[in-house]
């Protein structure tokens, strides 16, 4: 592994901001740490960069203990959620600062300003202050400073968080295209699950300091290792009481469940006709109905229980009271410390539909 964290710990009084943290990253992937405020996330990165000091545990970047290496001597790009820019210095100025404090001369100064402005698409800003770009602008050259020095980790700490949602989905493409370029390790803090799933080689999940899973998008997202990540990522609903459900009876009373859309089909009562599996399907009540662009989203009460599932645009049209037949394929049990995925009895294995 390039990058280990072992045995993690920090605590800032009495709040227990990293509980026994361990994972490895492998050289030139894109890592996102993902998790709600107050996870442990940013202060994971804090610790990797020399800004936090942890209270037990080893970090090794590319097999050496970085423990007793200042900020400045671990190779490290930070890249601050608030661009960090001086403010009365020039594009030119803000990413040739690190080159400076590396002494270096001029003339390679120029050569590598020139590139990074290349590479972050802003080749005529040089000239420009802060203050005269976009925010979207900003970030890149707050990304280009962090790249001057050529480190061998860059660090992301929710880099798109002040960017407006159009910019901010064009600038998790321009990253991703970015990294892959020029090859560096990085990690990008965020509590974002799209973007962590669109832009992440790998995702790590932190929740109440502790690391509940670490996988690739794919993985994070059909197979979750705790009743956290069940809950946490996707649009879930958390089901009390499964077993009222067709085809998933159960004598575990006390399980909980969780229920996706994507695992949901809704057709409308009147025109749902033959369906294979009709023994298998609920009949409901829509609560309400939202249009997302590409599909509809659709609350439907359910034998006193509330789904939410996602409606084709080109189906017969619903509205709030329709009743409808719904087919539940899957979902998640949950107890206290892990998950099991359960298939409706109905279905057949090859009957199921993924995302």
């Amino acid at each position: 592994m390039y990058i280990e964290l072992k045995n993690i710990n920090k605590s800032f009084g009495d709040f227990k901001a990293s509980d026994n943290v361990s994972f490895g990253i492998e050289k030139g992937k894109l890592i996102g740490l993902l998790g709600p405020s107050g996870s442990g996330k940013t202060t994971i990165l804090r610790m990797l960069a020399g800004l936090e000091k942890q209270d037990s545990g080893d970090i090794f970047i590319n097999g050496k203990n970085v423990n007793k290496l200042a900020s400045s001597e671990r190779g490290i790009g930070f890249v601050f959620q608030s661009y960090a820019l001086f403010p009365f210095k020039t594009v030119y100025d803000n990413i040739a600062y690190g080159l400076k404090v590396q002494k270096k001369d001029k003339a390679y100064i120029k050569q590598r300003v020139t590139e990074l402005l290349e590479l972050v698409g802003l080749p005529d800003t040089a000239n420009r202050y802060p203050d005269q770009l976009s925010g979207g602008q900003r970030q890149r050259i707050a990304l280009a400073r962090a790249l001057a020095p050529q480190p061998e980790l860059l660090l992301l700490d929710e880099p798109f968080a002040a960017i407006d949602a159009k910019v901010r989905k064009e600038l998790r493409t321009w990253l991703r295209e970015t990294i892959d370029k020029i090859g560096i390790t990085s990690i990008f803090v965020t509590h974002d699950q799209d973007e962590a799933i669109e832009v992440a080689d790998e995702i790590v999940i932190t929740n109440k300091g502790r690391v509940e899973q670490v996988g690739n998008p794919v993985e994070i997202y059909l197979e979750p290792k705790t009743p956290f990540v069940a809950q946490f990522i996707g649009q879930s609903a958390i089901i009390e009481d499964f077993s009222r459900l067709k085809g998933f009876e159960s004598d575990k009373s006390d399980l909980s469940a969780v229920i996706r859309p994507e695992f949901i089909e809704i057709n409308k009562f009147e025109d749902s006709g033959y369906h294979q599996f009709e023994s298998a399907m609920e009949d409901g009540i829509v609560e309400d109905i939202s249009f997302r662009g590409s599909n509809f989203e659709v609350h439907t009460k359910i034998n006193g229980i509330t789904v939410t599932g996602r409606y084709p645009l080109n189906a017969p049209r619903l509205k709030k009271g329709d009743k409808v037949k719904v087919l539940i394929k899957k979902l998640y049990t949950i107890n206290n410390d892990s998950t099991e995925i359960l298939v409706n009895k109905a279905l057949d294995d090859s009957e199921l539909y993924y995302i």
